[in-house]
């Protein structure tokens, strides 16, 4: 989806403006900000993860340039759950401004705390309930309960005097949940009488018919796996699944195992839930992996990280033979998690390593070890019909996510014009119930890169992707300053070209030639001359060997 650039208009008085800045037309960096009466609050504020075209990557963050210079009109970021696309890109944003206020439910914001603990970054935070008001600059908050797939998710309802919003970041309406905490449709039904202006909704899973099955669901198939499982059991998840590690844990008790937990995170974020009250542990089943080890194959669980193919989680790792803990024939890895979109081929290349070292895996391919957190399109139809809102703008989720939720809203009568299908940066101001697309901003995407941020630029990520689809040749030329004679090469060298060195024995005279011919006309420049000498054996590799490397040409002028 390609939206024209275009300023916005000034924003008159009494408006509120929406702008997301990440989020749309992509699973991650959920990021959207409200400005009225010259404040700003802000919904959300995670990471995207980087797929196989962003090699190096760690992270994506939103682009903070909108607001950069804004930073005191900032009144607070009001946080819906603890994932981390919703959450993960706190830190950098705190690093611009250290005290703006965080909002959100106890385990969401002390997932966040941990986080920022290890960037050396003490918050202002303010814990809310759901059912709880608070009145936020400008902005009247009120939260409400949803249910996801981790506890303590809550939709925001922002009043202003130029309407009412509704933000219900990530949720799905699971009718027999594990922790009880249901999505309060009563008070979805209660702003709908009140009048909401604009409906910001998940629309991850709207192209998906039906309901979203229930997390009860799961128990019993993990029960039964673990429980037939004559080794190991390695199951891997998101590090803040509370309720699919609860269940793991149910299982392994069940059949007396013990559970230790793999993976910084996933010990970081279970040792909180546990404290805070969210997740239940029977005593003496939790125990640290290197104990974990001596214990009797068929008597230990463990919880890892990994379950999205990442290079450098538990999982991929233990694929990889790089880990303490190598699975073999007769253990049984469960991935109990989905596939975000774009992660699919590291995923299945995982799936492929530890079958090959002849472990028994388990994915939601093959048995049901996972449901997703996201409402299904008959869930989305029912919100819809319970608030009735004047303007619904689908965000959290790819362009054809987006496209199907739209075409929901409309199934159910709301006007093809009132459903907005926006963009990153696309600018939207509410008033008087009508919503409308004001302008659209030219947002990019930040690159984490070791400890760079936003130093990688796309130009340098396609540079490591010749690098490794293409190889590199470097060509050394040294030149007499005056005359523009060689005195010594070309010497040419390749890395990752299949060609033994001496392939380019045929290309030298040619790039001789070259150079001859340009210090005849006058060439004495060394930038210039490093451009003949890219020209030349470029199209001769191009040609000859039908491939196109990374060329580095080095005239030393002598």
């Amino acid at each position: 989806m390609s939206i024209p650039i275009a300023a916005p208009e000034p924003l008159v008085h009494g408006t509120l403006r929406v702008t997301p800045l990440g989020g749309l037309g992509e699973v991650g960096r959920n990021m959207t900000i409200f400005e009225f009466g010259g404040k700003i609050l802000i919904v959300d504020c995670g990471v995207l993860f980087p797929e196989e075209h962003q090699p190096g990557v760690d992270l994506i963050l939103p682009d903070f340039e909108p607001i950069k210079d804004r930073l005191d009109d900032i009144v607070g970021v009001v946080l819906t759950h603890g994932h981390e696309d919703h959450i993960g890109a706190v830190p950098y944003l705190l690093r611009l401004k250290s005290d703006i206020p965080l909002i959100g439910s106890g385990l969401t914001l002390a997932l966040v705390e941990a986080k920022l603990k290890e960037h050396r970054i003490r918050p202002f935070t303010l814990t809310v309930t759901e059912g709880q008001e608070e009145q936020v600059g400008p902005f009247d908050l009120e939260f409400v309960a949803v249910n996801h797939s981790i506890p303590d998710a809550l939709a925001v309802a922002i009043r202003t005097p130029a309407g009412l919003v509704l933000a219900t970041g990530d949720f799905k309406m699971d009718q027999l949940p594990l922790d009880g905490r249901i999505t309060d449709l009563r008070a979805f039904a209660r702003l709908g009488e009140e009048g909401v202006d604009l409906f910001l909704v998940d629309s991850t899973n709207a192209d998906v018919p039906g309901f979203t099955p229930t997390e009860r669901s799961i128990g019993p198939v993990l029960d039964q796996v673990i429980g037939r499982a004559p080794r190991r059991v390695i199951v891997a998840s998101f590090s803040s699944h509370v309720h699919r590690v609860q269940q793991v844990i149910d299982a392994a008790h069940e059949h007396g195992r013990r559970v230790a937990f793999l993976g910084r995170s996933m010990v970081r974020n279970m040792t909180i839930a546990e404290q805070l009250g969210y997740l239940q542990v029977p005593e003496n089943v939790l125990i640290d992996y290197k104990k974990a080890r001596d214990l009797p194959d068929d008597k230990v669980v463990y919880m890892s990280t990994g379950s999205q193919g990442e290079p450098m989680a538990v999982l991929s790792r233990m694929a990889n033979l790089d880990h303490a803990i190598e699975p073999g024939p007769g253990d049984t890895v469960i991935l109990a998690s989905s596939l975000i979109p774009g992660n699919e081929n590291a995923v299945y290349r995982v799936i492929d390593g530890l079958t090959k070292l002849g472990a028994n895996v388990v994915h939601k391919g093959n048995a049901r070890v996972h449901v997703s957190g996201h409402a299904a399109a008959g869930e989305l139809l029912y919100c819809y019909n319970i608030l009735e809102p004047k303007n619904v703008l689908p965000v959290h989720g790819e362009y054809r996510h987006l496209m199907a939720n739209a075409r929901l809203a409309q199934d159910t009568g709301i006007d093809e014009e009132r459903t907005i299908i926006a963009g990153n940066g696309t600018v939207i101001d509410l008033k008087d119930g009508e919503a409308r697309v004001v302008g659209q901003l030219d947002l990019g995407f930040v690159y984490v890169d070791g400890s760079t941020v936003g130093e990688i630029t796309d130009a340098d990520l396609k540079d490591r992707r010749i690098l490794g689809e293409e190889g590199f040749v470097s060509v050394i030329v040294v030149v007499d300053s005056a005359t523009g004679r060689i005195i010594s090469g070309p010497e040419i060298h390749a890395r990752g070209v299949a060609e033994d060195d001496s392939v380019f024995d045929d290309v030298a005279p040619k790039i001789v030639a070259a150079l001859k011919e340009a210090a005849g006309n006058g060439v004495q420049d060394s930038h210039a001359l490093s451009q003949v000498v890219r020209r030349t054996i470029g199209r001769w590799v191009n040609q000859k060997l039908r491939r196109r490397p990374m060329i580095v040409p080095l005239v030393i002028e002598a």
